[in-house]
């Protein structure tokens, strides 16, 4: 008998780690998680904005666990992983939406310091690899999980003076499709969102260079909690053979290149 729609989109009792769940996108997909019935441990440096999440998502009836984590720290993460493992049983699902925006739109490559491109390669990439290898190794013990990174329109295109951003979140959707045709076969799907611009805490110090509504075809902006339906999808059964897979979320800004570049024509265009 075939599952029930409804049913196959139920989390309940799907543990599933999400990073960097105390704010913008990575708060509202652990809240629509918890409201499909899962449950969430939540990973991230500041504790207070993780606690007030996890005090929300527990209203829903879900359990829900606050833990301080630099996520590029391979030690801490490890900790993290043992710490859900003992305190929820398992891990079902991983979210990796830690990260930063820094470098979008900054300086000419000659200026950029060694350490600012480890600092946004490693928040970005580097801390999702990290969860990745902790999560794939208890996730092969129990014959299946389901990894969900979260890239940006940035990792499909460039920018101008956009070094560190765009590669780390273009070799986010690179890890994401070395993980599914490497975990695949061990019952671990993985897939990836790409959003598109929505407001958030973390893109307010680059909104001059993000797009503006008139380069989305819809006319608008992302709403935060329009990313927290997929990010449940993607944890639950309906998405189960979904591998590889890139959900770009940006209101059709990259379907027909509408997306600026920063660039003008410097002769006029024949033809």
């Amino acid at each position: 008998m075939t599952e029930p729609v409804l049913q196959s989109l139920s989390l309940e009792g799907v543990v599933t780690i999400v990073t960097g769940g105390g704010s913008g996108l990575g708060k509202e997909m652990a809240l629509a998680i918890a409201r499909a019935g899962g449950d969430i441990v939540l990973a991230g440096r500041r504790i207070k904005p993780l606690e007030d999440v996890a005090e929300e998502a527990r209203s829903f009836g879900p359990r829900a666990v606050a833990r301080s984590t630099d996520v590029t720290d391979s030690a801490q993460v490890a900790r993290l992983f043992e710490t859900a493992v003992r305190e929820m049983g398992r891990v079902d699902a991983l979210v990796n939406n830690a990260g930063m925006v820094g470098g979008q739109g900054g300086a000419p490559i000659w200026e950029i310091a060694d350490d600012e491109w480890r600092e946004v390669l490693d928040a970005n990439l580097t801390s999702a690899f990290y969860c990745s290898r902790a999560a794939a190794r208890h996730m092969v013990e129990r014959g299946g999980g389901k990894i969900v990174n979260v890239s940006s329109g940035f990792g499909l295109r460039g920018g101008r003076d956009n070094y560190m951003y765009a590669c780390s979140k273009g070799a986010v959707i690179q890890l994401t499709r070395a993980l599914a045709t490497s975990l695949g076969r061990y019952g671990i799907t993985s897939n990836c969102i790409v959003p598109g611009y929505f407001p958030t805490e973390g893109t307010e110090a680059s909104r001059e260079s993000l797009p503006t509504a008139r380069f989305i075809p819809v006319g608008r902006v992302g709403a935060p909690r329009e990313i927290g339906a997929v990010a449940a999808f993607l944890v639950s059964r309906a998405s189960d053979y979904m591998n590889g897979e890139l959900l770009v979320i940006d209101g059709g800004g990259l379907a027909g290149g509408y997306a600026p570049t920063g660039h003008a024509p410097a002769i006029p265009l024949e033809i």
